[in-house]
């Protein structure tokens, strides 16, 4: 196989999942970074902001990119309300009940998806949308935005964590939440700010990928082990981790398809997660420890 060969059809589609997963490894690396659990329902979480664009898109005939804001704005209300009815007064018990809590919220999501659209499989557009050729490269230019819009969203709450007011906040509750707390930073108004993050970011990872792929009510399910991969693998409360484990997670997604049926490259994230935990726990970065 030819060099460009293998980067047209493995590497490129590499890092557009790799994009993709890193969108939502962010929002899990921040919600155990403050809140200390594993979010179960964040794919299904993707899923909803991604059916929500579709809803915006058929019901005003806008294209995707534009539906995409209020997506986000609609998911992280939902994580929000989320937060507020069912994980909020489990705050003062074992974690392990909270993670337990968000798998019944994830099939909660799931349900109401598959009510509401259906378990058929939808698109944003129909057609065949072909590649130009960039110097050899052949990309689409949604593949492209893909990659730009994450770029954008993960630099900008980069800056939010650095500079502003309540980022530092975070950071903080992070870093030490009793410390946090005793200086007088708002507890509540820093989980809230955390779901509102997650759920934007849920809703853009869901709507790329339908965008690149299709929308089905499972495809979220499908993606949570490889965004919990990615956010492991970079070290888990890292932000720069999350972007770095999800772009290694999803080209090597892609390229295990040379070696293996691509029926079964989900494993190569299973394989990631497993010998980061059993390796090197705190990640390529040194996050914080499960």
């Amino acid at each position: 196989m030819e060099f460009l060969e293998l980067i047209n059809f493995y590497v490129i589609p590499g890092i557009v999942l790799g994009s993709i997963y890193a969108l939502g490894a962010v929002g899990i690396t921040l919600i155990f970074a403050i809140l200390r659990y594993a979010h179960l329902a964040h794919g299904d979480l993707a899923t909803l902001g991604a059916f929500i664009a579709l809803a915006v898109v058929t019901g005003l005939g806008v294209s995707p990119l534009l539906a995409l804001p209020i997506a986000i704005i609609a998911t992280a209300a939902v994580a929000v309300g989320i937060d507020k009815v069912f994980y909020e007064h489990l705050r003062e018990r074992p974690k392990i009940v909270t993670v337990m809590a968000s798998l019944g919220i994830a099939l909660m999501i799931r349900a109401v998806v598959q009510v509401v659209w259906g378990v058929d499989t939808e698109t944003y557009s129909r057609g065949i949308v072909r590649p130009e050729n960039y110097f050899g490269l052949r990309i689409r230019d949604r593949e492209i935005l893909t990659f730009i819009a994450m770029i954008v969203l993960v630099g900008g709450l980069q800056l939010f964590l650095t500079r502003s007011k309540w980022g530092k906040a975070m950071r903080a509750m992070s870093d030490n939440p009793n410390l946090a707390l005793l200086s007088g930073i708002d507890n509540k108004k820093v989980v809230m700010l955390t779901w509102i993050i997650a759920g934007g970011l849920c809703a853009a990872s869901g709507v790329f990928l339908g965008l690149n792929t299709e929308l089905k009510s499972m495809m979220g399910w499908q993606m949570l082990l490889p965004m919990f991969a990615a956010a492991i693998l970079g070290g888990v409360g890292r932000i720069e981790g999350a972007v770095l484990g999800g772009l290694i997670v999803g080209i090597a997604e892609e390229l295990s398809v040379l070696v293996i049926p691509s029926e079964y490259k989900a494993a190569m994230a299973f394989a990631i997660l497993l010998f980061m935990l059993l390796v090197r726990p705190t990640g390529l970065l040194k996050g914080k420890v499960l």
